[in-house]
């Protein structure tokens, strides 16, 4: 019977390769894909370059242009123009400030821009004695500085001399009535500015409310008080066009 012969297997000696040939294979893969990740967006990359140069440029102001610049040809533009009761409001302030001494004569006349020009509130304690119509020598600087914005102020259209009284009745041989009284009061006022202190008379007219234009009741003494005046109201020629 034959001898069966047992043959030695054949070690492979070059399984190796196959792992090095995936290993390989997964490096190449590697590298593609980190190649794409990595790839620079040329027009962003020139964004960024660009801004970095600009920033770190030195900045270098350009010569100033050889232009002379002149504030008055244009000031006109710039600064608001004042309406001409505003202007007539501002003259008469400086005149009442000009009596900073005197207390009384300041707080006794009161300036406000009505529609038709501005009107001139002067309390009676300023300008009379009780129950009487000359004037007071205390109100002759007051009389004087607004007779002397008057003067100087071509806007001035009319002057209107308005006398009012409170309700509290009189009974004088001068004066029957309040009517006569505050007509009187306005009418000296008049003639102060047009004798005295040279206003045009064609400028100006004096008329007389009793106490039937009365800014209170007057049921209280102070109301009464704000009720005894004389008001100036100044026409201007165009209330409108500014100056």
């Amino acid at each position: 019977m034959a001898k069966k012969i047992k043959h030695e297997e054949h070690e492979n000696h070059e399984r190796w390769l196959v792992s090095y040939a995936d290993f390989i294979t997964l490096l190449f893969a590697f590298f593609v894909v980190m190649y794409s990740i990595s790839s620079v967006n040329e027009g962003k990359f020139r964004t960024v370059s660009e801004s970095i140069q600009a920033a770190l440029r030195p900045v270098v102001s350009h010569p100033a242009a050889d232009v002379h610049f002149n504030l008055g040809d244009y000031k006109s533009s710039l600064i608001p123009t004042l309406s001409l009761k505003m202007q007539f409001v501002r003259r008469i302030e400086e005149v009442l400030n000009k009596l900073n001494k005197d207390v009384q004569a300041k707080e006794s006349v009161v300036i406000t821009e009505v529609d038709r020009g501005v009107m001139v509130t002067i309390a009676d304690s300023l300008l009379f004695e009780s129950g009487r119509a000359e004037i007071r020598q205390e109100a002759l600087p007051v009389l004087a500085g607004l007779a002397e914005v008057l003067a100087v102020n071509t806007s001035v259209k009319e002057v209107r001399v308005q006398g009012h009284t409170d309700n509290v009745p009189i009974r004088s041989t001068l004066f029957p009535s309040n009517w006569e009284l505050s007509a009187t009061r306005a009418a000296m006022v008049a003639r102060m500015l047009t004798e005295l202190y040279r206003i045009q008379p064609e400028q100006v007219s004096a008329v007389g409310y009793a106490e039937f234009h009365a800014l209170a009741d007057n049921l209280t003494p102070e109301n009464r008080a704000k009720n005894r005046r004389v008001e100036l109201l100044v026409l201007t020629k165009d209330q409108d066009r500014p100056l």
